[in-house]
């Protein structure tokens, strides 16, 4: 069975194709009889239903003229939705209902997390994550715990990609966040240090909600992630809403989840701290970590 992150690259292949398809004026009664193949066959990759051959695509850009560059990027794609995502090779480290949101967060080109306890894990350093895995699944062996924090490693790797472009990740962090200290406050004040330089890279944004900030809109809601995916495509992804906890995770897409959620991070924008003010306050609190005082 196919896992379920693959089923994003797979729905945005088959736009693809129906794009190019009615690009050319050609019908689905005329592609399957060029192609030899069924109606439904064409059917069912355009909605992404099944996986493709990278050949099948290649056949299909042939039929509609597409040029070589975009058939080289159909036949890419192609193989994303007949391949396994990398995180399958970590087994048990990540659980099955985490899967689903490595996969969307892979192809996400903007990314908006609150967060009111931890630093999210695409920004944690090793020494941060470790003790929060040593924390919360103390039964771990070292060997499990070392998987654990290979997963978060390597999922920190989409923020330096290149191809496909790494996506823009925007964090509200509640100032809580920043002075919840490790066991090792010098190794607190290193992981301080490490979201100032992350928010210096271009595609990074970090932002801080200060404790004086009072209420905002939904502040109920807790932790949460925003996930957009690429607009220019005939039928974009919705913006998935994305909440977990210890025992599993919510996924909300309903216009009005979205539209309540949007409100709410909103709402936390207009009081937190801008960029520079935010980036002033980590490097305050983070030499009271290294210095004690």
């Amino acid at each position: 069975m196919d896992d379920s992150g693959s089923t994003v690259p797979r729905r945005q292949l088959g736009r693809y194709l129906r794009e190019l398809r009615e690009g050319a004026h050609v019908t689905v009664t005329a592609a399957a009889k060029e192609l030899e193949w069924s109606a439904p066959r064409i059917w069912r990759y355009e909605t992404g239903q099944v996986p493709m051959h990278p050949n099948d695509v290649e056949a299909m850009c042939r039929v509609y003229g597409a040029s070589r560059e975009t058939i080289e990027t159909m036949r890419s794609l192609a193989r994303e939705t007949k391949a396994h995502g990398w995180w399958h090779s970590y087994g048990e480290a990540i659980k099955d209902w985490f899967k689903l949101y490595v996969g969307l967060e892979a192809a996400a080109t903007k990314i908006r997390h609150y967060e009111t306890n931890l630093v999210p894990g695409l920004l944690q350093t090793v020494e941060y994550m470790t003790e929060v895995i040593a924390t919360d699944s103390p039964q771990l062996s070292e060997h499990e715990r070392l998987a654990k924090a290979e997963v978060r490693l390597r999922r920190q790797r989409l923020l330096a990609r290149s191809v496909p472009r790494a996506p823009y990740l925007d964090v509200i962090l509640n100032e809580a966040v920043l002075r919840r200290p490790l066991r090792d406050r010098a190794a607190m004040g290193r992981q301080l240090d490490a979201l100032v330089v992350a928010s210096q890279q271009h595609n990074i944004r970090i932002r801080v909600l200060p404790l004086s900030a009072g209420l905002y809109r939904w502040a109920a809601a807790g932790t949460f992630t925003m996930l957009d995916f690429p607009t220019d495509v005939r039928e974009p992804e919705p913006t998935t809403i994305y909440m977990d906890g210890p025992c599993g995770a919510a996924y909300l897409d309903k216009v009005h989840e979205i539209q309540t959620y949007e409100d709410a991070w909103r709402s936390l924008g207009e009081r937190g701290h801008a960029v520079d003010g935010s980036r002033e306050l980590m490097t305050t609190i983070a030499k009271e970590m290294t210095h004690g005082t």
